[in-house]
């Protein structure tokens, strides 16, 4: 059983919209990186203070997690929701195997995005501007696509859970601010922490 025949108009644009985007971050945290490989002491655009910068993010290990600078996977990867986004918008219907792995694809984004949210706040106690670029697209993008996935029938679900599916997605907007919260937490106790670090610094 498949959805009923629509382009999904207000999905498809988000796609676009969060892939210019989230490349657009990724493009300035590839330049940040070149910078830094041609001067180490450069002086990056996106480090404005000792907790919101991106210097330190670049050069940790987390930063090239798979041998490579990250922001390299997000040039290539925000390429596939732009291309669903524009075939959306043409008309084009993808079967239920190419929504599987697309939902593959997010999903392993969202959980990568989680995992370096963890690190930055906790184990280098940044918050990256460009990252957080990044943070503000794929969350919501993930929480539509797996509500997209229902209401295609890529999940073996009822006409009527598809239909609700398409109604949650009004509510996409709601779920992420409340993600965007907690990830403001996080920064909070991150910052608690590193605070906490550096008063215990200098009492020796």
């Amino acid at each position: 059983m498949s959805a009923p025949r629509t382009r999904h108009t207000g999905y498809a644009l988000w796609l676009i919209v969060a892939s210019v985007l989230g490349w657009w971050a990724a493009f300035q945290l590839t330049l940040d990186k070149f910078s830094v490989l041609e001067n180490p002491d450069a002086a990056l655009n996106c480090n404005v203070s000792v907790f919101v910068q991106c210097g330190t993010n670049l050069a940790s290990w987390q930063g090239s997690v798979f041998g490579f600078p990250n922001p390299l996977i997000a040039l290539t990867g925000w390429m596939a929701p732009l291309v669903v986004g524009v075939a959306l918008l043409a008309g084009v219907r993808f079967p239920r195997w190419f929504w599987g792995l697309f939902g593959l694809g997010i999903t392993g984004a969202f959980v990568f995005i989680c995992w370096l949210i963890a690190q930055s706040f906790f184990a280098l106690h940044t918050l990256c501007p460009w990252c957080a670029l990044t943070y503000v697209t794929v969350i919501p993008t993930f929480f539509a696509t797996v509500l997209q996935l229902f209401r295609t029938g890529t999940f073996p679900v009822s006409r009527r859970a598809q239909e609700r599916a398409g109604r949650l997605m009004a509510w996409v907007p709601l779920a992420s601010i409340l993600a965007f919260v907690v990830v403001f937490l996080l920064a909070q106790l991150a910052g608690v922490d590193l605070i906490g670090e550096i008063l215990r610094l200098v009492r020796g």
